[in-house]
Order: structure tokens, then C-alpha cells, then sequence
């Protein structure tokens, strides 16, 4: 079965074992998704399932995506991801929910967008030590300080780092457990944090490295 779906973070929570024990988690309303397409290596190259989530007013789309979703009756659906698979073993149309696709115990990937944070300093986006803190300075506490040589090569390397943008990057939280899955509410609960602010959306897929 693919092990996949599409969700959008709740929030965080804890929820207690038999030992009585305190286990962070992250609350997920994952699904119901739609197998909105399947790619084929001999038609696309590739080998892969396309899901669709949460389902809108179809105003909301445009007409190449509603011409999408129609082709297998599906309803208009705000969000389409793709998970790779070897072997597809689900059909277009098909309907996937977390009871179906995931079980407690087991380890996953949350793929996210972590929280913009704005143009931020080096201290701040890149752990900077800063200046000293005596000696008469005022204005270098938080400076980057020298970060290029002199005649040669006269000029900061490309990729060096400093100030900029800070967050909103595409994040992946490795190795999660899933301590909780609720089928009537749609929720699945991973042990630990997940990327991005609530109501984020998110995919969450079979870890790769357990």
C-alpha cells in the first residue's frame, strides 16, 4: 500500500503511554486524499502517485485543474503532491485515509515549509559569535565581522554566509514515530515537532533511512 497522504498540522499536544509517561506530539489532520494520477515510467519516465486534498468550492480552481480532477470524477481539491513509488499499487479515483495507510509504531517523513522569519542578521540566521563585549565597542556586539581577504581574491566568495531571509525553506522532519491515529477525525499524531505553523500543510511519507 502507498504509504502517503496529505495534511495539514493542528498543533502540538501530549498524550500519555501505559507507564504513564508524557509523549509529545503533533497533532496532523491527514486526508481523506483522492489518487487524483498515476505516472508510469513508460508514459511519464517516472514512477510515481499524485494525491489531491481538501476539498473547495471549485471557483477556487482553475479550469485546467478542475479538468484534471474531472477526468476520474473527483471533487475539486486545493492541493495535488506527489509521492514517489516503485510500484503503484493503488488506481485512479481511488480514496486513501489515515486508518488505511498508517499504523502506530511505525516511523515517517514530515515534508513542510518552516516559518518566515524575515530578513534576519548572521547572530540570528547563522549563529554568529558577534564582537566582543568590552573594550570600548558600542556598534559590533552583533556584527558579522571581516568575511573576505584583502588584494586577494578582493571580494566575499559566492555562498558565503550572512544576513538574508530567514525560513520559509522546504523542511523535512526525519524519523518520526507515529504515536497516535484516530480514523473518525482523520488525525494522525507523529512523536516530536513538524515543520511550519499551524494549519500548514504538509506530507507525510514512509521514512526513508529506518
Amino acid at each position: 500500500m502507498l504509504k502517503g497522504l496529505i495534511g495539514k498540522k493542528v498543533g502540538m499536544t501530549q498524550i500519555f503511554d501505559a507507564a504513564g509517561n508524557a509523549i509529545p506530539v503533533t497533532l496532523i489532520e491527514a486526508g481523506p486524499c483522492y489518487v487524483t494520477q498515476v505516472r508510469r515510467p513508460d508514459v511519464d519516465g517516472y514512477a510515481a502517485v499524485q494525491l489531491g486534498f481538501d476539498e473547495v468550492k471549485q471557483k477556487r480552481l482553475t479550469a485546467g485543474q478542475v479538468g484534471h480532477l474531472k477526468r476520474n470524477n473527483l471533487p475539486p481539491l486545493r492541493f495535488l503532491r506527489e509521492f514517489l513509488s516503485k510500484q503503484p499499487d493503488v488506481q485512479e479515483g481511488e480514496k486513501l485515509t489515515v486508518e488505511t495507510v498508517f499504523e502506530v509504531g511505525e516511523y515517517v517523513d514530515v515534508v513542510g515549509t518552516s516559518k518566515g522569519k524575515g530578513f534576519a542578521g548572521t547572530v540570528k540566521r547563522y549563529h554568529f559569535k558577534g564582537g566582543p563585549k568590552t573594550h570600548g565597542q558600542s556598534d559590533r556586539q552583533r556584527a558579522p565581522g571581516s568575511r573576505g581577504s584583502g588584494t586577494t581574491p578582493g571580494r566575499v566568495y559566492k555562498g558565503a554566509r550572512g544576513a538574508g531571509h530567514l525560513g520559509n525553506e522546504r523542511v523535512t522532519a526525519q524519523n518520526l514515530a507515529v504515536a497516535l491515529v484516530d480514523g473518525e477525525r482523520n488525525l494522525i499524531g507523529v512523536r516530536g515537532a513538524v515543520p511550519g505553523p499551524r494549519g500548514g500543510v504538509v506530507m507525510i511519507q514512509a521514512a526513508r533511512k529506518k
